[in-house]
């Protein structure tokens, strides 16, 4: 499953071509003409807001011979695409606008018909947040919701921690490719077995991390005192259908303070009335992963993006997340946090980038025919329309692999 090219080619066929995948947000194309491009696994897309206003998601290959149309990641094409092989031009909602010479084709070519423009795929939205389904047709929006069940909560999360509504990704993004299996990175999230181990050098005295927040006085705790690792069973993990989990609050201090801390609040309080500003403050979640390809952490106010590139080679995009009518402050709080925790060059990120290096040399290693994702088997208890197992349990990894099933054996 970490190796065999064969497995990772259905694994897109399967998987990422059958399913919603997270594609972008439309904070990232406000204007129309603005566009970014990325991937649906390997298969490469134009996020595009249109004339209409209305944001497609186009398959970014031309009509005629099939190079890719829009080559740069992100920007603003005013009204069309334009190949840069022959010529060919597409309107951003990727229809056929011209094709010079085009008195050339005979006359059984009928340059109208949609496989001789971008051809769109269905894309779909929540809360600004947008899916792409190459399997669905193109208008089809209904199944999304369906999709992401009892997760959409985690997406309200976020963006009700702004005094907005509304947050904007629009401070760069992080990316690095990792020489591991994409696999490893997504079961990683919601592991909180290995932070005492692989985060260790990042432990200080009392066993609490460094502080990541505006406001806080210490780091999360990462160990207990006597050095047992206990706490984090405190921490719940619940896993629901199509491979979806979230992982409760690390071990945080609750009480935030200082200047900047307190106009945040206070804008939320212009919009809010003061018990429902308390739960808007408080960290329902840590790690929310969007199976296949999408993580949230709240903690840090940031999303997670893996792409899979090879059988061993995978993209990830780290966007910090702007809380839109929130103090400033807070949103370069986040980018510098993101650079000590979560660039290539960190002091945690980096370890989990050697771990899964490790992982994908050691699946080549003749031995046991299995890994092991047993921890809290049998202990899963319903909840929340999913199951809930204690904080190291491996719940989360063996609903991801029950997707993973589901998935690969449709039409077998």
């Amino acid at each position: 499953m970490y190796f065999d090219p064969e497995i990772f080619r259905l694994e897109m066929k399967h998987i990422f071509e059958s399913t919603w995948v997270y594609v972008g947000h439309e904070s990232e194309v406000p204007e129309r003409g603005d566009y970014i491009t990325t991937f649906v696994g390997t298969q490469p897309v134009i996020v595009s807001r249109h004339r209409d206003g209305k944001v497609y998601v186009l398959n970014n290959r031309c009509g005629h011979r099939g190079a890719i149309v829009a080559n740069d990641e992100k920007g603003n094409t005013g009204s069309s695409f334009r190949c840069g092989y022959h010529g060919w031009t597409f309107r951003t909602n990727g229809e056929l606008l011209a094709a010079p010479l085009k008195n050339g084709y005979p006359e059984r070519y009928d340059l109208r018909q949609k496989e001789f423009g971008l051809v769109p795929v269905a894309v779909a939205s929540y809360r600004g947040f947008l899916f792409a389904n190459l399997s669905a047709a193109p208008e089809s929006q209904v199944d999304l919701p369906h999709h992401l069940g009892p997760m959409k909560s985690c997406i309200d999360a976020l963006c009700d921690r702004a005094p907005e509504g509304t947050i904007t990704l629009a401070g760069g993004v992080q990316k690095y490719v990792l020489s591991a299996n994409w696999k490893t990175q997504l079961e990683n999230l919601n592991d909180l077995y290995h932070p005492p181990y692989s985060h260790e050098s990042t432990v200080q005295e009392g066993g609490r991390q460094f502080t990541r927040r505006s406001g806080d006085k210490t780091g999360p705790q990462i160990l207990d005192e006597d050095q047992h690792t206990s706490i984090w069973d405190r921490i719940g993990i619940w896993a629901f259908d199509k491979g979806h989990s979230f992982c409760g609050p690390l071990n945080s201090e609750k009480a935030r303070g200082g200047e900047v801390v307190a106009r945040y609040r206070a804008a939320l309080l212009a919009k809010h009335s003061e018990e429902r500003v308390n739960q808007i403050l408080e960290e329902p979640f840590h790690n929310a992963i969007f199976y296949p390809n999408l993580c949230i952490q709240l903690l840090s106010n940031h999303i997670r993006v893996l792409r899979p590139i090879a059988v061993d080679k995978t993209e990830i995009r780290v966007y910090p997340v702007r809380l839109d009518g929130a103090p400033e402050e807070m949103y370069h709080e986040v980018i510098r946090y993101l650079n000590v925790t979560h660039s290539p060059a960190s002091m945690i990120q980096t370890d989990d980038l050697e771990m899964f290096r490790r992982i994908q040399v050691g699946a080549h290693a003749q031995g046991a025919e299995w890994v092991v994702f047993g921890r809290g088997y049998g202990q899963d208890v319903p909840d929340g329309g999913g199951l809930k197992g204690f904080g190291t349990s491996e719940v989360s990894m063996r609903n991801q692999y029950k997707a993973w099933v589901d998935y690969m054996c449709r039409g077998v």
